[in-house]
């Protein structure tokens, strides 16, 4: 399946691409920030096509909930587009995210950054790939976090030691993390289903960790699809960066 589930992923990140040559149509979602046609398009596609290569139940933020999903034991988790804010600043930190979750736990994910051309895709057991080379956590002082809560100073309290690599789309910044090219990430906040599905499948294959932002195990499909926050990297930075959100208390809120 995977090999089907890329070609559809690659497919939507063009979709992606003529759209922003032609018109955005940029709104505000009340309380949720930027969305566009984009978002919009992608998301109907993705609906379409992953559920004709299996009729599962579905869970992706521009889709109006089915609590029907609950009684599925596999599940289609989608972010269409995770970085809307970069994706109409122009920047090239946004990415199409798909997992496929079998009782609670991701057992495919893939995801792609329209932009640059990047695909990266696991599936549970058969270890994380980019561009069709195998990928493996780095550990290292590189931390990639959120431009706007970097803004915000919430990582001033962190230790000494830690390098801020300022990115959009969490996504975009755990498949970063299994390839390597940072040691961890972390967002104190709660976070969709979808923005870290995929990612967390990537980065457990690459042989990291990925937990919520106090280290619990994080599980999917739930009636209220948030985690409480996200904590991925290889596996000493992930030690190094839980010991000091557990000694700051770093949770903004819980689901």
């Amino acid at each position: 399946m995977i090999d089907d589930v890329v070609t559809i992923v690659r497919a939507a990140g063009a979709l992606i691409r003529r759209v922003q040559a032609e018109d955005l149509e940029v709104r505000e979602k009340p309380g949720e920030g930027p969305v566009t046609r984009a978002d919009r398009e992608a998301d109907a596609f993705l609906r379409r096509e992953l559920l004709r290569l299996e009729r599962c139940g579905w869970l992706s933020e521009e889709t109006a909930d089915d609590p029907g999903r609950l009684a599925r034991p596999r599940v289609w988790v989608v972010d269409p587009l995770d970085g809307t804010i970069e994706f109409v600043a122009g920047r090239q930190e946004f990415a199409v995210a798909v997992g496929l979750v079998e009782l609670g736990r991701p057992v495919l994910g893939v995801i792609h950054n329209p932009a640059t051309g990047d695909m990266a895709w696991a599936e549970r057991g058969g270890g994380a790939f980019r561009n069709g080379k195998r990928m493996r956590v780095a550990e290292g002082g590189v931390m990639a976090a959120s431009r706007t809560e970097i803004a915000q100073g919430e990582f001033d309290v962190l230790g000494d030691g830690w390098e801020l690599w300022p990115l959009g789309s969490i996504a975009w910044k755990l498949s970063l993390v299994a390839a390597g090219e940072a040691a961890v990430t972390l967002s104190r906040g709660p976070k969709s289903e979808w923005d870290v599905c995929a990612g967390t499948l990537l980065v457990e294959e690459a042989g990291g960790r990925a937990t919520d932002v106090l280290g619990g195990e994080l599980r999917f499909n739930r009636e209220r699809p948030t985690v409480r926050g996200i904590l991925a990297g290889a596996p000493l930075a992930w030690e190094r960066a839980l010991r000091e959100v557990a000694a700051l208390g770093m949770v903004r809120s819980a689901p």
